[in-house]
């Protein structure tokens, strides 16, 4: 069973491209300079890309490029910034930067690995830009489309009702019955700091609940930064309440677009975030794609199986 690649892999290259509409996104590349070139598409929106994503490569085969989305990480400027207008970040312009930053590398084509909400983002830049990708490595499949946000917002509270019900309750009394995701998105505007750092507190605190389904699942550390929070509150936020920016079930529907590239879906059987539906119907509509459903295992590399299947895909495509 192949195992992430040693730590210790440090960029060579990395740098700030200016984007445009005031948003400059950090990039770094790693690994071999003359080796295939990869991007990584983080999940979150907000997570940004950090070292673990590099090791699912190995490093002397690939050129491993990352990129923080706009307004996350290491990109200016920080969502976490109450001040700071989400309005230029949306999926569309995240889709452009990543063209830009391949041209701006010299790139060709490259292999695009996406997790979560990454996955969305790699599909709808593959069907936009299908010359611009060899294969596409996809862990914890999701679409973003309304059901899937429904799903993740009320439906779940059928499996955590307590949790949920805190989730839920700590939206004013009127909001509750209605949107839950815009319900939070005004409260991470509302001008007390206080009712902001309480609704990321609390949407963070649920993020971690749903993909809570293996034992020993020990929160998020990141999550006790207040920064980080807010950052991926309004992030996720923002681009939950647009479904991603996309009209709803066009990933599925143009994944037509998708003909002629190599790709592997890992899915966790256990992952209750985004069921392994989406993964299988997507795998029914894109020939070329292979579904690997990893039984016991949860939403993102929650375990050992789950992460060799990510890195035995990208050996596997190396040298292709």
């Amino acid at each position: 069973m192949p195992e992430p690649y040693p730590p210790g892999i440090e960029p060579y290259a990395h740098g700030m491209l200016d984007v445009g509409d005031g948003n400059r996104v950090y990039w770094e590349a790693c690994g071999n300079p003359a080796g295939k070139p990869a991007l990584v598409l983080h999940g979150g929106p907000g997570s940004g890309a950090g070292p673990f994503w590099r090791r699912l490569f190995d490093p002397a085969a690939y050129r491993i490029v990352l990129l923080d989305q706009r307004g996350c990480g290491r990109s200016t400027p920080d969502a976490a910034d109450p001040g700071t207008s989400l309005a230029a970040n949306t999926t569309h312009h995240l889709i452009a930067d990543i063209e830009l930053l391949r041209e701006h590398l010299g790139i060709g084509k490259w292999l695009v690995l996406g997790g979560s909400w990454g996955v969305t983002l790699a599909l709808a830049y593959a069907e936009q830009h299908p010359g611009s990708v060899s294969e596409l490595v996809l862990f914890s499949v999701t679409s973003t489309t309304r059901r899937e946000v429904e799903w993740v917002t009320r439906d779940m509270g059928r499996i955590f009702p307590e949790e949920w019900a805190r989730f839920r309750d700590a939206v004013p009394e009127a909001e509750r019955e209605g949107s839950l995701v815009d319900a939070y998105a005004r409260m991470l505007a509302d001008p007390d700091p206080a009712v902001r750092e309480r609704a990321a507190r609390e949407w963070c605190r649920w993020e971690d609940v749903h993909v809570s389904t293996l034992p020993g699942h020990r929160p998020d550390p990141r999550y006790e930064d207040p920064r980080f929070r807010m950052r991926f509150a309004r992030l996720v936020t923002h681009y939950w309440r647009h479904n991603a920016f996309l009209e709803d079930g066009a990933l599925l529907r143009d994944a037509g677009k998708l003909s002629g590239i190599p790709g592997v879906l890992i899915h966790g059987r256990m992952d209750i975030s985004g069921p392994a539906d989406i993964a299988w119907h997507l795998s029914q509509v894109w020939p070329d794609a292979e579904l690997v459903l990893i039984g016991g295992e949860g939403h993102g590399l929650s375990g050992t199986s789950s992460t060799a299947a990510v890195v035995a895909a990208t050996d596997r495509f190396r040298h292709a």
